[in-house]
């Protein structure tokens, strides 16, 4: 497909559907924030202006239903895309270092693309079973087919798959940075339950575990340059029993019927492929506990349905 055809939305038979909204990517989401807001723009971004930390969860709940979209939607794809694009236009500023950002720069915006699509990749070769080298080039090029959808310019963008590999190198050793936006998003110490059904007294004896093993699980999928950056160390050990707890993960969701191992937005985006959800149904949206504060529910940058 040459860059300059209409953007065509990915479908039930790409290997990103298989993937993307499985439930056990939420295991590299602080993976995936830490890795972009090491970029200089983003985390500029994130820290001078995302409620980010005031509400962890509820950020990223709601996060996953248009990002999910841009791969699930179908026919509607472009227009969630479109949606996801217009969140980030008043994003923009100086940093502390006297740089100018903007979400919108296609490098920083490819950015965050980029470690959406390496998220698949990790999931896939840590927590289900592993990919070829087939695998990780159809799932390239879908990454691309899929960024096209936001009509952002394709400048960024590699043109194969071994210029992306030079590409994620030279970004992890040259261009991300230890910062205070991957620091805030690193710190576990005060971290709020993930759901309301869990008891305060539970949450408090295991929160500091829960903790550690979540940070313990992201530090074994950072690339070593980046992990070196970070001051953190991985033994032998730890490479071994990493891959054994991902094995285990993986062998549990066997188990799991397949609808059930997607998000909700993915799920749905299953069940009208095979006829089982009409395929104008409305789309599914975030619950009511996932909206930002009423206060914030007016602005821009903020995906709030119904709010």
């Amino acid at each position: 497909m040459s860059r300059t055809d209409e953007p065509t939305p990915l479908g039930p038979d790409s290997l990103t559907w298989k993937y993307f909204g499985d439930w056990r990517g939420m295991l590299t989401a602080l993976w995936a924030g830490s890795m972009q807001n090491m970029h200089p723009g983003l985390g500029a971004g994130v820290e001078e202006h995302s409620r980010f930390f005031e509400e962890r969860w509820q950020r990223l709940f709601r996060s996953l239903y248009p990002i999910g979209g841009v791969v699930y939607d179908g026919p509607r794809a472009v227009e969630t895309a479109r949606q996801v694009r217009g969140y980030h236009e008043t994003i923009k500023g100086v940093d502390s270092r006297g740089r100018r950002y903007h979400a919108l720069d296609p490098d920083t915006f490819y950015w965050a693309h980029a470690t959406f699509f390496v998220g698949v990749l990790r999931v896939a070769e840590h927590f289900m079973g592993g990919l070829t080298e087939a695998d990780r080039r159809r799932l390239f090029d879908e990454h691309v087919q899929w960024y096209r959808l936001y009509g952002m310019s394709m400048r960024s963008v590699p043109g194969s798959w071994a210029e992306f590999q030079a590409y994620w190198e030279r970004m992890c050793a040259e261009v991300l940075e230890d910062n205070k936006a991957t620091r805030a998003v690193l710190d576990l110490r005060g971290l709020a339950k993930p759901v309301r059904w869990v008891p305060d007294g539970v949450w408090r004896v295991s929160r500091v575990l829960v903790g550690r093993g979540f940070l313990w699980l992201t530090v074994g999928m950072y690339d070593p340059v980046v992990r070196d950056r970070l001051g953190y160390s991985w033994s032998s050990f730890d490479a071994r029993l990493h891959w054994l707890v991902g094995r285990m993960i993986g062998g549990v969701f066997r188990v799991v019927p397949f609808e059930r191992r997607y998000h909700p937005r993915a799920r749905a985006g299953w069940r009208r492929a095979r006829g089982a959800l009409a395929a104008d149904a409305p789309l599914v949206e975030t619950p009511l506990r996932n909206l930002p504060p009423v206060g914030e529910r007016g602005s821009p940058k903020h995906y709030s349905p119904g709010g």
